[in-house]
């Protein structure tokens, strides 16, 4: 459906709410607190026929339906990649949808929809919502070539403190949600912010580039070190390290489909505890 297309019939849905769902503007496209209210409903209307057809429909071994799982970029998890690849096997004809987008807002949907799966990097759990831990992500400060810390074994934290910091939006607006925002306060990094994005591509992108220094997970920059455009500041004593929480809200009803996923990688968590 084209652009046009896609005003023209929110505009027609405002003239028989007779109210305004959406905010406009050059730089501005966003839900009023009247289209926030709406888009819920809808939602949950739309998941209950989806139940609906679910249960009406006469099925016998195969099973229907769609797994929608929103995840944070460049997540390398055996774990996750064991559950796809057996699910798939079990369930052949259940499709899948897979959102990328940072654990912030991830959890803000889940709050505000009351439903959904998240695969987030979080600090600690979120009081509200079903947080089931699964593995530790380690994670480490990097510099790039041309950085006068490019090379050395290690570093002090006093060292770290007086250089320009690449950080995630999300952590520097202080959510407390990221464990960047967590890992960089306890090293007192953040002082001087030289780039910030909510994408982890962005902020590798502008460490590599010598912008600053930056806190990124290690398995998502493997190539960069391999080919010396990183370069890893290990600071003695100080481990850094995140962990990955399948969220889910405790009041939803999920579908079948759904419920086979998490119950699959609770299996696989109690048969390979050590799976990451």
């Amino acid at each position: 459906m084209s652009q046009p297309s896609v005003s023209q019939a929110l505009q027609r849905l405002e003239e028989q709410l007779s109210c305004q769902l959406v905010l406009r503007g050059s730089r501005k496209f966003e839900l009023t607190a009247r289209g926030q209210k709406v888009y819920e409903e809808c939602g949950e209307i739309f998941r209950a026929v989806e139940r609906i057809g679910q249960l009406t429909q006469e099925r016998t071994v195969e099973e229907f339906g769609e797994v929608r799982i929103q995840i944070i970029s460049n997540l390398e998890s055996p774990l996750i990649n064991e559950a796809l690849r057996l699910y798939h096997q079990r369930y052949p004809s259940v499709t899948w949808i897979m959102e990328v987008q940072n654990s912030q807002d991830t959890i803000k949907r889940i709050q505000s929809e009351k439903c959904g799966i998240g695969l987030c990097l979080l600090s600690r759990p979120v009081f509200s919502l079903d947080c089931r831990l699964l593995f530790r992500e380690e994670f480490s400060v990097y510099c790039g070539a041309e950085h006068p810390f490019f090379g050395r074994k290690e570093v002090e934290k006093r060292e770290l403190r007086q250089e320009s910091f690449v950080s995630f939006t999300c952590a520097s607006e202080g959510m407390g949600l990221e464990p960047m925002s967590v890992l960089s306060q306890s090293l007192g990094l953040g002082e001087r912010i030289s780039g910030q994005s909510p994408n982890l591509e962005e902020v590798r992108r502008m460490i590599v580039a010598g912008l600053g220094i930056g806190i990124l997970p290690l398995t998502a920059v493997h190539d960069e070190v391999a080919n010396g455009l990183l370069w890893p500041l290990e600071i003695k004593g100080y481990p850094l390290g995140a962990d990955v929480f399948l969220v889910m809200h405790p009041e939803c009803d999920y579908s079948r489909a759904e419920r086979h996923f998490i119950e699959l990688v609770q299996e696989l968590r109690a048969l390979y505890p050590d799976m990451h």
